[in-house]
């Protein structure tokens, strides 16, 4: 049994997906292992470096089945890497044409090559998660465009705005992740293939038209020289990875904040029996806004670990490159179960377009207070304009009576708007401002996904 519940069967429904899991299971590590092994042996046959019989051999054998967890472990154990195994349990499966197998190749060249190819496969499920989530909250933006509430700073009701902008803003910077995470991909989706100390010599003149025909072959860049040292590539990857988690802790601290019993504006989606509690028949907790919280703080405690790696020595690092593998797995998992819970969230929330007019009508109209002074200002100034409302806002508080009736009190306000117009003035959906033009800003930024 896993000892990171993230890689249970039981507690990983909640900290990861079967989906990512499945792309860094040590299983599928190793399958991608020999995929490189098998593309290796095929570059280097058409190149005439080995005997295409050997490659047509050593392609059939690269099957994951062919390999004994149990040798794999004892090597592993013994030698302090997997190759060793693996390539000994491949050149056995492949028979007379083993020989051949993992020509002019070193260990860190298979391993590196086939995380890239595990991070390929993580990043694009990343990246359909959020295109998803975007459109989900997208629709919940135009869906809400009109639905006023109360814009908060420092947890204090501050101006009015609407539910649609809130879900725009939301989704800004998940449409900055898409591009960021298309920027990245040719920095990281790149071959490994440097031979012993990142020279190639053992294999001549065919150094570098082997790399570049093995990246040919995977479908990767080929680097302008070796990257067994450079880690950059892996490390923005975590990073980035640290940035989705950070936009999704937010959208999941909004949700339990709106959540609360005493403001219950939003609620995550309903589903018998979910956020129940074992003593408390009532309870719908934020499930998953927690969960998304509890992955972002560990991604982003594994982003540390990558950069620390980047200090690696000389021509092959002495521990630093090792660390790598106990972070950045973990991090794809974690990211992809944190979107998973946020995309639900986006696409089936329950929203209480009442009870955010309620909250919004808690003060009186206090919360329109700035639109009120700045429709009396053109007439005695901005200054004069503060004071007059602030008297009103005091009064309306100490006698607790809506703003209004404050303001119809005061002879600056009474002589120049009626009640009718000091009505419009305190109406929070008459001061919302560029609401509706951001959020088609945002929507037409989110039509550019593809």
């Amino acid at each position: 049994m896993p000892t990171n519940p993230a890689d249970s069967p039981i507690l990983g429904t909640l900290y990861g997906s079967d989906a990512m899991r499945a792309v860094f299971d040590e299983r599928a590590y190793f399958q991608r292992m020999l995929d490189v092994e098998a593309a290796l042996a095929r570059v280097q046959a058409r190149l005439g470096v080995i005997p295409a019989d050997a490659a047509d051999a050593i392609t059939r054998a690269a099957r994951v089945e062919n390999l004994s967890t149990e040798e794999l472990a004892a090597s592993a154990r013994n030698v302090g890497y997997p190759v060793v195994g693996l390539v000994a349990g491949l050149s056995r499966a492949a028979g007379e044409a083993g020989g051949w197998t993992h020509w002019g190749a070193t260990t860190q060249d298979i391993m590196d090559t086939a995380t890239v190819l595990q991070v390929r496969e993580g990043l694009a499920l990343t990246r359909a998660a959020l295109t998803a989530m975007v459109q989900s909250l997208a629709t919940q933006a135009q869906r809400h465009r009109g639905t006023v509430m109360a814009g908060r700073t420092h947890l204090q009701q501050a101006l009015p705005i609407t539910f649609g902008l809130k879900c725009a803003v939301w989704a800004q910077p998940l449409i900055a992740h898409v591009h960021r995470l298309d920027a990245l991909r040719p920095r990281v989706e790149v071959v490994s293939f440097a031979g012993a100390a990142g020279t190639l010599a053992s294999l001549g003149d065919q150094g570098i038209p082997v790399m570049e025909g093995l990246a040919a072959e995977l479908g990767l860049a080929a680097p302008a020289a070796p990257w067994h040292v450079s880690r950059d590539g892996f490390t923005e990857t975590v990073a980035f990875l640290g940035l989705v988690c950070g936009s999704l802790a937010k959208l999941a601290t909004d949700v339990i904040l709106l959540a609360q019993t005493e403001v219950g504006e939003l609620a995550e989606p309903y589903v018998a029996g979910r956020g129940s509690s074992s003593t408390m028949p009532q309870k719908r907790n934020p499930i998953a806004s927690e969960y998304i919280l509890a992955a972002a703080r560990t991604v982003h405690a594994l982003v540390p670990v990558m950069f620390g790696a980047m200090a690696a020595d000389h021509e092959r690092a002495t521990g630093p490159w090792q660390a790598e593998m106990l972070a950045l797995p973990q991090a794809f998992v974690l990211t992809h179960g944190a979107l998973q819970h946020a995309g639900a969230i986006a696409e089936g929330m329950v929203i209480d377009a009442a009870r955010m007019r309620r909250n919004l009508d808690l003060t009186g109209g206090l919360i329109v207070a700035e639109a009120v002074m700045m429709g009396l200002a053109p007439h005695i100034g901005r200054g004069e304009a503060h004071h007059v409302v602030k008297h009103a806002c005091d009064i309306a508080l100490a006698e607790r009576v809506p703003l209004a009736d404050a303001l119809a009190r005061d002879p600056a306000m009474a002589s120049r708007f009626d009640r009718a117009a000091i009505e419009r003035l305190t109406d929070p959906a008459h001061y919302l401002g560029a609401a509706d033009a951001f959020i088609d800003r945002v929507l037409e930024a989110a039509r550019t996904l593809r």
